[in-house]
């Protein structure tokens, strides 16, 4: 914001505004050859531009400033992959940007979300990475290429297959029926709030109500949280919240403390509403793309 500041000598007030730089010979310098008026104020400790519309060019001289590093770090890191570049079938350089398209695995998109400036394309279906943040790329590279190996359809077969007819594959199965119920164990005389969005051990869920069905402790302890010593759980109904939903739910200021790990419901927490968020849209994204297809789909066969 414009402000008024008074000379070093005390004469009167002079409009303008105040930034501080970074402490580089090299940067003092462009700013001083690009604001030849502009003093250093040891009072307030930064440099005074005068005039009203000072801070307005201040701003627009630090957004090139910024752009122009963003160029010469993509330079780098252009230079730096081209001397050593990665190997990968899940790895395109363009040259604008490198490019991961994978298999889905959250083991992935944790690793890639740590990467400043990576972005995902919905509508391509990967992600998108700008060579600035090649070395921190490198360094996950082979956790997300592993994770990547893992998830292919080929492998997921063979660690079907190698488990087929053991207790894990009997456990793993059993588990999976198990969610499909969309049921989940609360207390009996500690019943979570209906309609609104609670954190569990299953992910943040909208509790729908509950027919008082008793819950099996061994099935609680098994598929859900250990249930605790003399405690009477009943099932609950519930659902996925909506993108609208999750957005305008406010979240918790503090972690779930151990009595409520031990309930089995909480508060949610801002991090897992932005998980909870970000599964949302793509659920979302992908109702959009199929009621798009279906729009501009083919007639039916026989239909005239």
């Amino acid at each position: 914001m414009d402000e008024e500041a008074k000379h070093e000598s005390g004469s009167p007030a002079r409009i303008g505004a105040t930034t501080d730089l970074p402490h580089d010979r090299t940067t003092v310098a462009r700013f001083r050859e690009a604001f030849p008026r502009a003093r250093w104020s040891d009072r307030l400790n930064a440099w005074f531009v005068p005039g009203r519309t000072a801070e307005k060019r201040i701003s627009r001289w630090l957004a090139e400033v910024e752009a122009e590093a963003d160029r010469f770090a993509d330079e780098k890191g252009r230079d730096a992959f081209a001397f050593d570049p990665i190997e990968s079938r899940y790895l395109e350089a363009t040259p604008a940007t490198l490019q991961i398209q994978t298999p889905y695995s959250r083991t992935v998109v944790n690793e890639v979300r740590e990467i400043p400036y990576a972005r995902w394309d919905a509508d391509r279906r990967l992600w998108t990475v700008p060579y600035r943040s090649f070395d921190e790329l490198r360094k996950r590279w082979p956790t997300i290429e592993a994770a990547a190996g893992r998830s292919e359809p080929e492998a997921r077969q063979a660690r079907r297959e190698a488990i087929k007819g053991t207790q894990e594959d009997d456990a793993s199965k059993a588990r999976i029926r198990e969610r499909r119920r969309k049921r989940y164990p609360v207390p009996a005389d500690d019943a979570p709030p209906f309609e609104r969005a609670v954190g569990t051990h299953v992910g943040i869920v909208f509790f729908m109500g509950t027919d008082g069905e008793l819950a099996d402790p061994a099935t609680v302890s098994a598929f859900y949280f250990p249930t605790a010593y003399g405690e009477e759980y009943v099932w609950a109904s519930w659902r996925s919240g909506s993108l609208e939903e999750l957005v305008t739910t406010w979240p918790a200021r503090t972690s779930p403390n151990e009595r409520e790990l031990k309930r089995g419901w909480w508060m949610p927490t801002l991090e897992e509403l932005r998980i909870a968020r970000r599964v949302a849209k793509s659920r979302q994204r992908a109702r959009e793309r199929r009621d798009k297809k279906d729009a501009s789909g083919e007639r039916p066969a026989g239909s005239a």
